[in-house]
């Protein structure tokens, strides 16, 4: 438990975002004739691959239409600019396949601060982009929550944008970004952040069941070490001390909103899950925790 509490000591006292996670995200990247390169005939719909760093991460079809992420992370910087939105950025590479990034929206006057403590609460957007299939490329709006640099999945509002197909290369067409985070901030952001606080207001009475029917409702994880060992098993612990590592550094109760945040860093640290699926079990995660308020 010192170990976590140490790092939530860290991410509080930082004096800026500068130490978030930066993977590299501009790989090398190509499309290539398979039968070219194999020297003998390939099945229809299986002529290309897509090789990303060196390694061949996806096998396509002639009509594919690979999207760099050179193309499609640029285009969403330039909006950003455009509209001067002030943010700073989180990227992450897994394995030269499938890769994300978050845009936190630096700007003072977005912060919400849960239950009047140094939990401080961002606004940002978060974009996905995959060569290997594993992902579609998509955006949404989401929050990062700076006492463990974690974002959070939550929010309904996803980004639309269209895709051009010029042959093998694609052209994306994003919206005016601007008035989207206007609008986001102006609905969903502050109407989340409320049920932030009634959970951050609703305290846990028993850690260990809080834990063990979360996990059960969302079959994350067995709270059990094994049927013969009722003890708490390494996942279920590790949720444990987090949220009382959290309690102890913000001088809180154990409560919801502690809880459902040592959930998630779980969910985004240790399980393997693709983009997709985080998405999807966080926002499951919170409405099951919020149920409980």
């Amino acid at each position: 438990m010192r170990n976590v509490l140490n790092k939530k000591i860290g991410a509080v006292n930082a004096k800026s975002l500068d130490n978030l996670q930066n993977d590299n995200i501009y790989v090398d990247n190509k499309i290539v004739n398979l039968e070219a390169i194999l020297g003998m005939p390939t099945r229809k719909g299986l002529e290309q691959g897509i090789v990303s760093n060196g390694k061949l991460v996806n096998v396509v079809s002639n009509g594919y239409g690979h999207l760099p992420n050179e193309i499609f992370f640029n285009e969403v910087e330039s909006k950003l600019n455009d509209a001067n939105v002030k943010y700073v950025t989180r990227s992450i590479n897994r394995d030269d396949r499938s890769f994300a990034v978050d845009y936190i929206l630096n700007d003072d006057s977005y912060i919400v601060k849960v239950k009047n403590s140094d939990d401080a609460i961002m606004p940002m957007l978060r974009f996905v982009n995959s060569y290997d299939g594993s992902n579609k490329t998509c955006g949404h709006f989401g929050f990062f929550r700076k006492v463990c640099d974690n974002g959070l999945h939550v929010a309904d509002t996803n980004i639309g944008f269209g895709v051009k197909h010029r042959g093998a290369i694609v052209e994306i067409v994003l919206p005016e970004i601007g008035s989207l985070v206007n609008k986001f901030m102006d609905n969903e952001f502050y109407s989340l952040s409320r049920k932030f606080q009634v959970m951050a207001e609703t305290n846990i009475q028993n850690l260990n069941e809080f834990v063990k029917i979360t996990s059960e409702k969302l079959k994350l994880f067995k709270f059990e070490s094994s049927e013969k060992n009722p003890d708490p098993s390494l996942n279920a612990r590790l949720i444990l001390d987090n949220i009382e590592a959290e309690a102890s550094l913000l001088n809180m109760q154990p409560n919801l909103w502690l809880g459902y945040n040592a959930f998630n860093e779980l969910l985004h640290d240790k399980l393997k899950k693709t983009f997709e699926q985080q998405k999807t079990i966080d926002s499951n995660l919170f409405e099951t925790v919020l149920s409980f308020a």
